[in-house]
């Protein structure tokens, strides 16, 4: 259904009706807080595999701060009370709305029909061999861009973990810049005591961060 509806949307914004841009989240929380004072102060960590990616992981940072901000924490590497570990993940695949029946130019399309097949099937164009239709498929034809973000708070000095969610989005928008920010702060919807379960969180792009 959800897939369906983002069709609808994305066409509606294709032929001009649609004048806003809502990011859709499966968020999942779990708390150990019971409350946090306004202001508590945090500091960011990192992973060594994110220290080895500084640009990257600070633009991860830089987007995720705001979401921390709104719920009312304060950034200070000097005296946290809290240690916050980022992380995100961008990948691409076959959109659901591609053309399973599409043969024209490219590395895919229809397999070659084979003795005791009643039909072809649909893959790779390998000579003397047919494929699969399926995550495989490479983009960029028909992209569909899946993201989760995370975010784990630590208590210090005790390094204990008192909150973790995570955000998962999908959609045809291929711009993370735009998206990333928007899901960080459906991440942490009900902070500091989130409702159970996995819950869907829509919150609108602000008109002014959109990218051209």
């Amino acid at each position: 259904m959800r897939r369906a509806l983002t069709a609808l949307f994305l066409i509606a914004a294709l032929t001009g009706c649609a004048t806003r841009w809502v990011v859709d989240s499966d968020v999942h929380s779990f708390s150990k807080l019971d409350g946090v004072a306004p202001g508590a102060t945090y500091r960011f960590d990192r992973l060594p595999s994110q220290q080895a990616q500084e640009t990257s992981q600070g633009s991860l940072e830089a987007m995720a701060a705001p979401a921390l901000d709104a719920v009312g924490l304060r950034r200070d590497e000097a005296a946290p009370r809290y240690a916050v570990q980022i992380g995100a993940r961008v990948s691409a695949e076959l959109s659901p709305w591609a053309d399973p029946w599409y043969d024209g130019p490219g590395p895919w399309g229809w397999g070659p029909r084979r003795p005791g097949w009643g039909h072809p099937w649909y893959g790779p164009r390998w000579p003397g061999y047919g494929g699969w239709y399926g995550p495989a498929f490479a983009p960029p034809a028909n992209p569909w861009y899946v993201r989760e973000v995370s975010i784990v708070m630590r208590e210090l000095p005790s390094n204990q973990v008192v909150y973790e969610t995570r955000a998962r989005n999908d959609g045809p928008y291929a711009s993370s810049r735009d998206v990333l920010p928007v899901m960080f702060r459906a991440a942490l919807q009900g902070f500091p005591n989130p409702p159970q379960g996995v819950r869907r969180v829509d919150l609108e792009i602000p008109r002014a961060q959109k990218s051209p």
